[in-house]
């Protein structure tokens, strides 16, 4: 039987959480990189995640020329160089400012069927190492909704329609200006393949994320939450600020 290592840190602000789940990332890479040529990660494209991009931008000590980098989920329909593709914002923020050994783009324009096998093909190649990744206002990870979310899914990648809520946030988060303005499908990476990662850096901030996080932690591990299957992940990290962790939470840990 593995042991499960599931910790959360609530933090006064989201800078501190940031910096704290930057430093996880980046200490848990380190030790990786003294046991393996080459890593491959899978990050999130989310507002959540700046602060700890931001770290792992400025860090000086992990050798990016030997990791290979993968994003969860991008939408469908949208252009190519439209600025709200989960590809274009990681390489804004992440992607283009890091010597990455190579990155792999899912592409939101291509053929759904023939993207599902270039890119499933890809994650199957060598394991994943590290995750990255938020957890949505309804607990979603990736774009893996609950009324979709499928603990043992078959697929490493599919299409899916997205929750109105899972849209919404997408409006939350200034991504969008409006709800019709959002795509209603998109590919994501099934929970298994996220939840084959060696590690997982999960940072949730905000009060929109409060009841999610409630869930993800205190709650049923359930699809009701998807979110919740990171419970028995057995390295798994999670970083909250005093807004999406507040006292309840801690209490109760």
């Amino acid at each position: 039987m593995r042991k499960l290592s599931f910790s959360v840190e609530i933090h006064d602000t989201r800078a501190a959480m940031g910096k704290a789940a930057g430093e996880r990332a980046e200490a848990l890479l380190l030790a990786m990189l003294q046991q393996k040529e080459e890593l491959r990660l899978i990050a999130a494209s989310a507002p959540s995640q700046n602060e700890v991009l931001a770290y792992l931008v400025q860090s000086k000590r992990i050798d990016w020329s030997r990791i290979t980098a993968f994003h969860m989920d991008e939408y469908i329909g949208l252009p190519a160089d439209a600025p709200q593709n989960f590809g274009n914002w990681l390489k804004e923020r992440f992607f283009g400012k890091l010597p990455f050994k190579d990155v792999h783009y899912l592409r939101g324009d291509a053929d759904e069927i023939t993207e599902c096998k270039r890119y499933a093909a890809l994650l199957k190649a060598a394991p994943i190492d590290m995750l990255l990744c938020g957890i949505g206002e309804n607990g979603h990870i990736a774009f893996n909704d609950p009324p979709v979310a499928d603990f043992a899914d078959p697929h490493r990648v599919r299409v899916i329609n997205l929750d109105e809520v899972s849209r919404m946030q997408q409006v939350h988060d200034g991504c969008f200006a409006t709800l019709d303005a959002v795509p209603k499908t998109a590919f994501t990476l099934t929970i298994p393949i996220l939840l084959s990662a060696a590690a997982v850096v999960c940072t949730a901030p905000g009060a929109s994320k409060t009841a999610a996080a409630t869930s993800m932690i205190n709650g049923p591990i359930e699809t009701a939450c998807p979110a919740s299957i990171l419970r028995q992940h057995p390295c798994c990290h999670v970083f909250l600020d005093a807004e999406s962790g507040p006292s309840p939470i801690l209490a109760r840990l």
